[in-house]
């Protein structure tokens, strides 16, 4: 038997593999890289060549974000469509994170430029909306920036139907409160007059509104603070926003966002946003 046959200690593998032994051992316990011999009177564990290879995609798992579990039943399902399907699961809540990553530091940056304000980002003001025809798609998402599960469901609906939106479009804010989790949303876009829509879209009739609208510039975690600053001044202009009731609360009731960027194509810091509250 050449050197290189021979078991290697955990030290040796740990440095051959660059992963260290207190992990080596955390995975041998949990059945995910066993060791291929163990002393049964000192306990030594030793592993063999081929199982560099595998270790090596230990390694890979674990530093693409997964679990100890998660890997252990990767493993098994290597080269089935599981296995594939975890991977782009994996990926998608890591662009997820990144995206959100990436607002938090351009709302960082935009706090160091002016000194711990917003107020230069956000701009508010009464203003008229012209009444309006909007299709829409309601449903539930786990939280407020996961709109775009929404968004993924209506842009290919609208293919389907061919209907066609005449302007950038935006979101309607159902619960009467802000939550937590599990908003109801509808996500709308402008149409023709006389537009028809089938299941499971909605055609939305809006009539003239005067709101108190915020102007913000950057990325989407600015919104919260765009409704703090619409409290605000309808508070200093003597203004009494629209009261809620709940989930089923007439459209022209309900506040929404409009966006006048697309964020596929535009960076977080320069997104362009209207945030509208009704007055009563």
């Amino acid at each position: 038997m050449t050197d290189t046959a021979r078991p290697m200690s955990i030290g040796q593998f740990s440095s051959r593999s660059r992963l260290s032994v207190r992990m080596l051992r955390h995975y041998g316990d949990h059945g995910v890289l066993v060791p291929a011999e163990v002393d049964p009177d000192s306990g030594y564990r030793r592993y063999a060549e081929e199982q560099l290879a595998q270790a090596a995609h230990v390694r890979r798992l674990r530093d693409v974000g997964f679990t100890v579990s998660a890997i252990s039943v990767l493993l098994a399902a290597r080269g089935t469509e599981s296995y594939c399907q975890a991977l782009v699961l994996q990926r998608s809540a890591l662009a997820d994170e990144l995206r959100a990553a990436r607002e938090r530091l351009a709302l960082i940056d935009q706090l160091l430029d002016q000194e711990g304000s917003t107020m230069s980002a956000i701009t508010v003001s009464c203003e008229v909306v012209p009444a309006r025809t909007v299709v829409a798609l309601r449903g539930t998402v786990p939280a407020y920036d996961q709109e775009g599960r929404l968004w993924g469901q209506f842009i290919p609906e609208l293919t389907r139907q061919q209907i066609a939106p005449i302007g950038p479009g935006g979101v309607f804010e159902h619960d009467p409160e802000y939550r937590e989790s599990d908003p109801t949303l509808s996500i709308w876009l402008p149409v023709p007059a006389g537009t028809t829509v089938e299941a499971p879209l909605e055609m939305h009739e809006v009539p003239e509104q005067q709101v108190v609208m915020a102007r913000v510039e950057g990325p989407y975690t600015l919104i919260s603070e765009a409704h703090s600053r619409i409290e605000e001044f309808a508070a200093a202009e003597g203004l009494a926003l629209a009261d809620r009731a709940g989930l089923d609360d007439p459209i022209e009731r309900l506040g929404f966002n409009r966006y006048l960027s697309d964020p596929s194509e535009t960076s977080p810091e320069d997104l362009s946003t209207e945030v509208c509250v009704p007055l009563a």
